[in-house]
């Protein structure tokens, strides 16, 4: 427990979800009472223009402001102000159900160092989630980060998911887009701590709150991400690969010129 009393922080970044953050908040609060943890609800900002700031820190949120963009820098911002030992962060627009606090919690008292919340073991409600990231994009990308990184997470990029506060001193983590959680599951794996994965439920958007993805520019984002941070994927098997196919042509060679076709 940290020194100020705080057993728990929540961090939820914010941007324009009027509609949901007060859900949101009410939902970590009351998962907070009922576990019987002291705990404290974060929420960041990033540069909302409605009244979603407002609504946090009315219902007792503690609220911040990060003005550059970014998912990963709305989190950067709210996780320096943490005072807990555990930290659960999660989506402000109710498609996470903070009221499964419970659940990410237990495992890290436990010895876990960290959590993931699993959709594809738990469940994905209809129009959740498009068809295009469900089978397609999710997949492939959390494949690619399991044979990159030996993670051994199905679901590398779930938005709700917990970890200690010495864990995320160890993570050093500093992208400012939505590639954030893809490097925290690398980092995390790298640095060796113990993930464990819970299923969740996904719910779908409230009506009127607007998706904060898109879909082709931050998948790139994503594997752009992990291929530079796996240099001997990006440089140096193909290097090895084209190096090969040259050796196998000097071999040809040696006998005497060829002719392929006129040349």
């Amino acid at each position: 427990m940290g020194s100020s009393g705080v057993q728990v922080s929540v961090v939820m970044p914010c941007l324009n979800e009027e509609k949901t953050i007060g859900t949101c908040v009410k939902k970590a609060m009351h998962a907070l009472d009922e576990m019987g943890a002291p705990g404290e609800v974060i929420v960041c900002d990033n540069g909302s223009t409605d009244c979603s700031a407002e609504i946090a820190q009315s219902l007792g949120a503690r609220t911040v402001h990060q003005p550059e963009p970014g998912y990963g820098s709305a989190y950067l911002k709210g996780l320096k102000q943490v005072r807990g030992r555990y930290i659960v962060i999660g989506d402000s627009d109710d498609t996470y159900d903070f009221g499964e606090l419970e659940r990410f919690v237990v495992p890290l008292q436990d010895g876990y160092d960290m959590v993931l919340g699993n959709r594809f073991k738990g469940e994905i409600l209809p129009g959740a989630m498009p068809w295009l990231h469900q089978h397609i994009g999710n997949p492939i990308l959390s494949g690619i980060l399991n044979l990159l990184f030996r993670a051994g997470i199905s679901d590398a990029h779930c938005g709700m998911r917990s970890f200690t506060k010495d864990a995320y001193d160890k993570m050093h983590l500093q992208t400012a887009g939505m590639e954030f959680a893809s490097e925290m599951v690398i980092n995390a794996s790298k640095a060796g701590l113990r993930i464990a994965e819970v299923p969740v439920t996904y719910h779908p958007r409230a009506a009127g709150s607007d998706s904060k993805l898109h879909s082709f520019r931050d998948g790139w984002r994503h594997l752009r991400f992990m291929l530079l941070y796996s240099p001997n994927w990006l440089f140096m098997l193909p290097g090895l690969v084209m190096m090969g196919i040259g050796f196998l042509l000097l071999l040809a060679l040696v006998a005497g010129p060829m002719q392929i076709g006129s040349v």
